[in-house]
């Protein structure tokens, strides 16, 4: 697969969107961005440096922390979906599915249908913010479970069914979620916030999404293509550069736009980092 940088800007005084070309496969999933709770239009950074090290406060990593504490709890945590709440879901299901089925998301749709009691039931919480990224990070693995083995081009029948199944299967444990979870949170984070400086050392930056903390492990150019595919955003980097030729120096945080060569997924991220900073057209 060939990679190209198609236009390196001169100066890039803000953020500039990377366009990452990602192929949609039936697998894909966002286990690769620790299965994290993201919507569509959500704003998606890179950053590196200092910068990105202050940003590595607790609040950010509540989602992130969420999502471990959810795994951790899988194995006590695990009501199946009654046969109402799936029958019901998929009526409303087929309604929005069939007026546009190529454009029909099996992930967005569980997760808003999931989702869409958490701020009610997270709203008497003595810790609200905890509560509510416990119920999201529930939805989003429910969801991701059931949505990634199905194929974008089945019917909406099949669709629907997998979209209302993640999410009842999610709200049947949620409440035991919400409690398991509860105590874990303070020891995740002290332990999140080592690693997520540790990204932020790194010449590829750590990833924010909203303002939180993405834990991709190694995983970054998958995590940038799954949220790319399955949920239709762009991910941004900030910083400034000169660029000549094929090379450029940089300080800071810094991205380019890029775009693939002949249709072909472009799969990766500009490498980013303090100091200099080079660019080269290269083939994988």
């Amino acid at each position: 697969m060939r990679r190209t940088f198609s236009s390196l800007l001169h100066t890039l005084a803000f953020a500039i969107p990377l366009l990452l070309a990602a192929e949609v496969r039936a697998d894909s999933s966002l286990a690769p961005c620790g299965e994290i709770f993201v919507q569509g239009g959500a704003e998606c950074t890179v950053y590196v440096g200092p910068v990105c090290e202050g940003m590595c406060k607790p609040v950010s990593l509540t989602a992130a922390c969420a999502a471990d504490l959810r795994a951790e709890c899988a194995g006590d945590c695990n009501a199946e979906a009654s046969v109402d709440c799936v029958g019901s879901c998929e009526g409303e299901c087929r309604a929005d599915c069939d007026v546009d089925p190529g454009e029909f998301n099996c992930q967005l749709e569980c997760q808003a249908d999931c989702s869409a009691n958490c701020d009610g039931k997270c709203s008497a919480s003595a810790n609200g913010g905890e509560c509510k990224a416990s119920c999201e990070a529930t939805c989003s693995a429910g969801c991701d479970g059931q949505c990634k083995v199905t194929p974008p081009e089945v019917d909406c029948e099949a669709k629907c069914q997998a979209s209302c199944t993640g999410s009842c299967d999610a709200q049947a444990n949620i409440d035991c979620q919400i409690d398991c979870q509860a105590s874990g949170y303070v020891n995740c984070r002290a332990d999140l916030e080592g690693g997520c400086k540790l990204h932020c050392q790194r010449p590829e930056g750590a990833l924010f999404c909203d303002g939180q903390f993405v834990d991709v492990g190694g995983q970054l150019d998958a995590c940038v293509d799954a949220l790319k595919a399955l949920l239709d955003i762009e991910v941004y980097a900030e910083g400034s550069a000169e660029c000549k030729g094929n090379t450029c120096h940089a300080e800071g945080e810094v991205g380019c736009e890029c775009n693939a060569n002949g249709g072909s997924p472009a799969g990766g991220l500009a490498l980013m980092g303090l100091g200099l900073l080079a660019w080269r057209r290269r083939q994988a």
